[in-house]
C-alpha cells in the first residue's frame, strides 16, 4: 500500500492552499523564490541563477514521482493558483517510520501562516497515511521564521549538529527538531 501511495502521491488541501505534485508550469513561480539569496541560505541550498535550474529541479522530481521516491508537493495558493513554495518529506525511511520535513516559500507570502498550514497537512499525511512515528527537521539557528513554525506545530529541539554546514561559506550549526506521532495534536 505504501508503494502505491508514494507512486500516486495525493493532493492535500487546506482552507487556503492546495498541495499537489510539481509540474513543469511551476518553473517560473519556483524561480521567483529560488533565486532569492536569503531564502536559499536560510533553507540550506544555493540560490538559483537561471530559470533552467528550476525546470531541471522539477524534471528530477517528476522522474522521482514515477518511481515512488518523491514526497514533494508544490504549495499552490488557492485564491490565485500561484505556486508560492514547496514542501517535502525527505529522508523517508519506511522501516524506521521516519522522515524529515523541509520547505521553502516565496518571501511575499511570509508571515501569513501558510508554512504552518501546509506543514500541518503534510504532518497529518505523514502520521496518518504513511504511518510514520517521527518527523524531524533541521534549521539554521538564525532562521527564526522556521523555528517559529516548527515550535508552533509542537516540534521539540533535540540537539545541535555543530558546524555541520557551510552553505554560507563558513561552518555553521544546525538545530535539530523532531515531532513524534504520540505528541501530534492536529
Amino acid at each position: 500500500m505504501t508503494t502505491d501511495l508514494l507512486k500516486n502521491l495525493p493532493d492535500l488541501q487546506t482552507p487556503r492552499l492546495l498541495l499537489r505534485k510539481l509540474r513543469m508550469e511551476d518553473a517560473e513561480d519556483m524561480f521567483e523564490y529560488a533565486q532569492d539569496a536569503e531564502i536559499g541560505a536560510s533553507g540550506l541550498w544555493l540560490p538559483y541563477t537561471e530559470l533552467q535550474q528550476s525546470a531541471e529541479d522539477i524534471a528530477e522530481t517528476i522522474t522521482a514521482y514515477e518511481s515512488g521516491k518523491a514526497l514533494d508537493w508544490a504549495v499552490e495558493h488557492r485564491a490565485d493558483h500561484k505556486m508560492i513554495g514547496r514542501i517535502n518529506l525527505g529522508h523517508y525511511h519506511r522501516g524506521d517510520q521516519r522522515a524529515d520535513l523541509g520547505y521553502a516559500y516565496n518571501r511575499r507570502y511570509w508571515g501569513q501562516g501558510y508554512a504552518t498550514e501546509a506543514a500541518r497537512a503534510v504532518i497529518d499525511f505523514a502520521f496518518g497515511s504513511l504511518g510514520l512515528n517521527r518527523v524531524g527537521a533541521v534549521v539554521l539557528p538564525d532562521n527564526i521564521g522556521s523555528i517559529t513554525v516548527l515550535t508552533r506545530l509542537g516540534f521539540q529541539q533535540e540537539g545541535v549538529q555543530r558546524q555541520f554546514t557551510q552553505i554560507r561559506g563558513r561552518p555553521e550549526d544546525l538545530l535539530c527538531f523532531s515531532l513524534l506521532r504520540a505528541e501530534w495534536l492536529p
